[in-house]
């Protein structure tokens, strides 16, 4: 919603693409009527953007882009920081490092990895947490967090590895519908080329060994071949990139890897959990 309290709070990005628009925008000789016609967008709201009472949404910066952006990519890059800047803080950093990853590895015992929830499972789950979100924002987060998944498409493609613990895919979220389809989802998930789908099994420490007792963890391979892990306990953030540590991380997840199924062994239990009759 537009107002004053935007205007003192707006972002750095949010004000610089206010001045290009405004700027792009008279020396076409348009007023902001004719602006808004152009991108699909009401005078007003065209103000809004210009005085940063309601700064650029995703979408009116996929307009102006069209519009304003020929030659360039101004606008797209604009959309790209600006949407790390609606991001969790303690989440920043390591978004930049996703979206550029050469491979990534992930871990997960409590909920579906944000790359891989659908957007109802996204919805249930933010708009769950707490403290409690404003509806917009829970909207925001759950837009953001689906726009994560360009990743699965990017060129060129990552590859991309996900252990999940059993109880995850258990755990209902939302209503026994949004749990089927967010099954049903990763089905469709593991069936992509750069995407190996693993789940670790209730019973893996039957025998006296369970090596996933630490948690959730993100192994990163960087675009320079550099080796990060990234975890988030309880809403903090922690980067590790000391050789020694990321070397022991490597080997707690190659240990979780050991006692999880195999691909197909893993496609069946979702299958099965999802209700999918063979």
């Amino acid at each position: 919603m537009a107002s004053a309290e935007n205007k003192e709070t707006a972002s750095p990005m949010a004000r610089m693409v206010a001045e290009m628009a405004r700027t792009l925008r008279i020396q076409r000789g348009w007023t902001q009527e004719q602006e808004g016609k152009e991108i699909g967008y009401s005078a007003a709201a065209i103000s809004a953007m210009e005085t940063c009472a309601q700064p650029a949404s995703d979408a009116m910066l996929v307009e102006l882009q069209r519009v304003h952006g020929k030659g360039t990519r101004i606008f797209e890059t604009a959309r790209q920081y600006m949407r790390m800047e609606r991001l969790p803080e303690q989440f920043k950093d390591y978004a930049l490092l996703e979206e550029a990853a050469l491979s990534l590895q992930l871990f997960v015992t409590n909920i579906v990895h944000g790359l891989f929830q659908t957007e109802a499972y996204a919805r249930a789950l933010i708009g769950g947490g707490h403290p409690p979100l404003p509806d917009p924002r829970v909207e925001e987060l759950v837009q953001l967090r689906m726009a994560r998944k360009a990743l699965f498409d990017r060129d060129p493609l990552p590859m991309i590895e996900i252990i999940i613990d059993e109880s995850v895919l258990r755990r209902v979220i939302g209503s026994e519908e949004i749990m089927r389809e967010q099954l049903l989802y990763l089905v469709e998930c593991a069936q992509r080329r750069n995407v190996t789908l693993l789940v670790l099994p209730l019973d893996a420490g039957k025998y006296g060994e369970y090596a996933g007792a630490h948690g959730e963890m993100n192994l990163l391979e960087t675009s320079e071949h550099e080796h990060l892990v990234y975890l988030e306990p309880q809403d903090e953030s922690l980067l590790i990139s000391d050789p020694a540590k990321v070397s022991t991380y490597a080997q707690r997840y190659a240990r979780i890897r050991s006692q999880a199924l195999g691909p197909r062994e893993s496609l069946d239990l979702i299958k099965r959990l999802a209700g999918v009759k063979e």
